[in-house]
């Protein structure tokens, strides 16, 4: 489908109709290529990813190592799948694990004792956790073992932590 544009004498110019239909086919492919893309720039997030071994990265695995180990049993350590830092807040995704890369035994772990484990709704032992900066230290203030929902989208974590998941929250 293109434009087609007459002439005073009623009769058609097939090649200037193309040459037009070419240049606006090309400017209307770029206003649908930035219609498309503009949202991707929206969500991209102002956050950074604190460096292995940097006081950040340690500081955040250790805010939530404790809740960790309460619930899997000490020792623990984290595989980070995504880790994420914007003024005063963050994100992670954690995949725990014992030293040496062992797998825990979620059937083992204090949290199966106490009952709160059900195998049958759980995600395994991948956690998320949402850290906010208190002075100089980070707290992880909401956590998730085994989530099968992306339970942090909601709106009143998005208000927020809308930086560090702006996938999750529209924006």
């Amino acid at each position: 489908m293109g434009i087609a544009f007459g002439r005073l004498d009623g009769k058609r110019n097939r090649l200037f109709d193309a040459e037009v239909n070419a240049v606006l086919g090309t400017k209307m492919l770029r206003v649908l290529m930035i219609c498309l893309l503009w949202p991707s720039f929206l969500v991209a997030g102002d956050y950074r990813e604190p460096e292995r071994g940097s006081a950040t990265r340690s500081s955040m695995m250790n805010a939530i190592r404790p809740h960790a180990e309460w619930n899997f049993g000490p020792p623990v350590e984290f595989v980070v799948s995504d880790l994420r830092v914007s003024g005063n807040v963050g994100y992670a995704s954690l995949e725990p694990q014992r030293p040496g890369g062992d797998q825990i035994d979620l059937a083992t772990t204090p949290m199966a004792a106490f009952g709160g484990y059900d195998p049958e709704f759980s995600d395994g032992a991948s956690m998320h956790v949402l850290y906010q900066l208190s002075g100089d230290t980070w707290v992880a203030v909401h956590w998730s073992i085994g989530a099968t929902d992306v339970w942090f989208a909601a709106p009143e974590f998005c208000r927020i932590w809308v930086d560090v998941i702006p996938e999750f929250c529209g924006g």
